[in-house]
């Protein structure tokens, strides 16, 4: 039992690494950054700073010209070479796409997304993207999503702002996005209500199951794999965590897969007519059992989809909301220019009163869009994007790389570097992103990175703008969000990037 009991605490390994590396770098004080200790590399430093990674890799990138190689511990294969130089970026997600792929090791830690289009590359990959293209640019998937987006604003979000407004109570404004974007991309993906944006605010299993599951993935990336592979062997530790909410998510998908299977076995297709009636989830259904392009039909399949989509779905776009709201509320003269631009977008008659807005009334709100591009620049959703080289090769910026290394992309502080974006870098500033004559500005995808770049562009970009911008512009337009006082905002240590104590907020109306 003894031992077994130390095998559980070595997930907070890098816990007493960090503790010892205080004291030790506290007596050598400098930069440490560059240290490569005898088989410990610069994990030390790596871990003694991960509390505050982002802000780390600003600096640590900013006097190194944009890219970095952290030795890992030896004999592991955890050397990463981090880099936000704009040329290596495109090279390595467009001119030379093919020999970075996701790869073997980042599928290993993610295995919790099965086979999905996140985790996976070649062929398996192709065949599922050309799938779910086909699927999102329909015509009726963008109707579709719009439509239930709105009323989701409608029938969920607004009665809760309400409450909270009228009872003048405190919310966690974070997890009230979690859940409307869960209710959302359920909705879209099986045609069935989830529910959970209510007033009572129910347990969500799932929820929580999904935030269990990214902590861990996160530990795994800290950590030898061999370390975390015999805890999951023992099923001790974090990957105890991690079994747990795997359960959770296969029984919660399992039920909407069958609950989708028995309606259709009854006939129930929705109408071609009927907007509402599309969902993601009924053509996969459909060729259930069938192999296609290499894709088996199967109930695995099913499964690896939906929480793939529902990943790339709801944990990018609730995150990108709760940064957004922030900011905003924490620059009044960006808040008044995006209700001057609401204002001057509806009829003289509806100004000043309360109102909901629509996907077509916004499409040309310019500054709107420009602030969300800001916020997402400064807050991207994902916090870092991993590649491993299939072959040994040689960046624009003269670095090598090889198979056994790792290679990541950090999205924040990439779009916090003055060699990027200028001196003003890291703060808040929509208007870079308007041109002389008043529209958006393009910023080349290896530049602006929250969407990824190359083959692997966001097949959902134009969808998560639609719902961000319904989202938000009903909040601006009626509502003041204000912080409660004190309340300590800082970016969590995981593969997204949510706020690590939440959003607490007041809600006061604006219109009677």
């Amino acid at each position: 039992m003894a031992f077994i009991s130390l095998l559980a605490s070595i997930g907070y390994f890098e816990i007493f690494v960090a503790i010892f590396c205080f004291f030790v770098l506290a007596l050598r004080g400098g930069n440490s950054y560059r240290w490569n200790w005898p088989f410990l590399g610069m994990f030390p430093s790596l871990i003694l700073h991960i509390h505050r990674i982002h802000e780390r890799s600003v600096e640590i990138l900013s006097i190194t010209k944009g890219t970095f190689l952290i030795k890992g511990l030896w004999f592991t294969n955890m050397d990463i070479l981090g880099t936000v130089d704009p040329p290596n970026v495109h090279y390595i997600m467009s001119a030379n796409f093919t020999n970075f792929p996701k790869g073997q090791e980042l599928k290993k830690i993610f295995d919790v997304l099965g086979d999905g289009i996140f985790s996976s590359d070649m062929d398996m990959w192709k065949n599922q993207r050309k799938l779910a293209r086909a699927l999102i640019i329909n015509e009726r998937f963008h109707k579709c999503s719009a439509k239930i987006s709105m009323n989701k604003v409608k029938n969920g979000l607004i009665p809760i702002l309400e409450f909270i407004a009228k009872e003048d109570r405190i919310v966690d404004l974070q997890d009230v996005f979690k859940r409307f974007t869960f209710d959302t991309t359920c909705k879209l993906l099986t045609g069935f209500e989830s529910c959970c944006l209510s007033l009572e605010f129910p347990e969500v299993p799932f929820l929580k199951a999904m935030d269990d599951a990214k902590y861990v993935v996160t530990i795994r990336y800290l950590l030898p794999e061999s370390v975390w592979k015999l805890q999951k062997w023992l099923g001790v530790g974090p990957e105890m965590k991690l079994r747990k909410a795997s359960n959770v998510l296969d029984h919660v998908i399992g039920e909407y897969i069958l609950m989708k299977r028995e309606e259709l076995s009854r006939g129930e297709k929705p109408k071609k007519d009927n907007e509402e009636g599309f969902d993601l989830l009924t053509p996969y259904i459909i060729n259930d059992g069938e192999t296609t392009s290499g894709l088996k039909f199967d109930t695995k399949f099913l499964r690896d989809t939906f929480l793939n989509f529902m990943f790339t779905g709801h944990d990018t776009i609730s995150p990108g909301l709760t940064w957004f709201i922030w900011l905003v509320s924490t620059h009044p003269e960006v808040e008044k220019n995006i209700r001057e631009e609401l204002k001057a977008i509806i009829p003289i008659e509806e100004a000043e009163k309360w109102r909901l807005f629509t996907a077509d009334e916004l499409k040309n709100a310019v500054y709107l869009l420009a602030a969300l591009c800001e916020s997402l620049r400064l807050y991207p959703p994902v916090a870092f994007q991993h590649k491993t080289p299939l072959e040994p090769d040689i960046l624009p910026s003269g670095h090598h790389v090889h198979p056994n290394m790792r290679m990541m992309i950090p999205l924040c502080a990439m779009g916090r570097m003055e060699s990027i974006w200028g001196k003003d870098a890291s703060e808040f500033k929509p208007h870079r992103w308007i041109s002389d004559r008043g529209t958006i500005k393009h910023e080349p995808s290896y530049k602006f990175f929250s969407f990824n770049a190359g083959p692997r562009t966001c097949l959902g970009k134009e969808v998560a703008f639609t719902q961000m911008k319904l989202v938000v512009a009903t909040i601006i337009y009626n509502y003041q969000i204000e912080m409660v006082k004190g309340h300590v905002v800082y970016p969590n240590l995981s593969v997204m990037l949510y706020m690590k104590h939440g959003f607490n907020v007041r809600v006061k109306r604006k219109w009677a």
